[in-house]
C-alpha cells in the first residue's frame, strides 16, 4: 500500500515527515534518505497499532488530494510503500476451499514473482481488507420451477 508523505525542513532542524493519510503519524531524519527510511518505519508501526486494535486502515489518499491542504504547503512530496502482510503477527494455519483454476492461477503468479502461495494470499487479503472494499453482493438466481418458501 502506498502512502503519500510530505517532508519539511526548517533551518537548523532535521527533516520532518508527516503522513497525511494517517492522522497522528509523524517521523523525522537527519538526512532525506533517513527521513524516508524512518517514515516507512513510522507508517508500519502506526498500521500495526490500528490492526491490533481492530481499526480499519484509512485510505492513504493521493498526493494531489493532500497538496490542497495549506498545512502541507512548501513541503517535498514522496510516496512510501508499506507491506501490510509483512507486519508482525502470529501465523495461523487455515483450511480454505477455492476453485482449482483459481489455485492454479495463484500458484503460477506466486512462482513468477518468487513468492509462496501463502505469502501471496496473505498480501492480497491484507490489501483488500485495508482498502475496506468488500465484494458486492451477488444477485441470487432461482432455478425455474423452484420457489423459496
Amino acid at each position: 500500500m502506498n502512502f503519500p508523505i510530505v517532508i519539511h525542513k526548517d533551518r537548523d532542524s532535521d527533516y520532518g515527515v508527516t503522513v497525511p493519510g494517517l492522522p497522528g503519524c509523524f517521523s523525522a531524519g537527519s538526512t532525506m534518505d533517513e527521513a524516508l527510511t524512518m517514515a516507512r518505519e513510522a507508517i508500519e508501526l502506526h498500521l500495526e497499532g490500528l490492526l491490533e486494535e481492530g481499526l480499519p486502515v484509512p485510505d492513504p489518499g493521493t498526493i494531489e488530494e493532500h497538496k490542497r491542504d495549506p498545512l502541507y504547503r512548501g513541503g517535498v512530496w514522496a510516496v512510501v510503500s508499506a507491506d501490510l502482510a509483512a507486519l508482525p503477527g502470529k501465523a495461523r494455519r487455515i483450511n480454505i476451499t477455492m476453485p482449482r483454476r483459481v489455485v492454479e492461477a495463484v500458484d503460477r503468479f506466486a512462482r513468477e514473482h518468487h513468492q509462496t502461495r501463502s505469502g501471496l494470499l496473505t498480501r492480497a487479503a491484507a490489501v483488500f481488507v485495508a482498502q475496506g472494499r468488500g465484494p458486492r453482493p451477488r444477485a441470487t438466481r432461482q432455478h425455474a420451477g423452484t420457489r423459496k418458501g
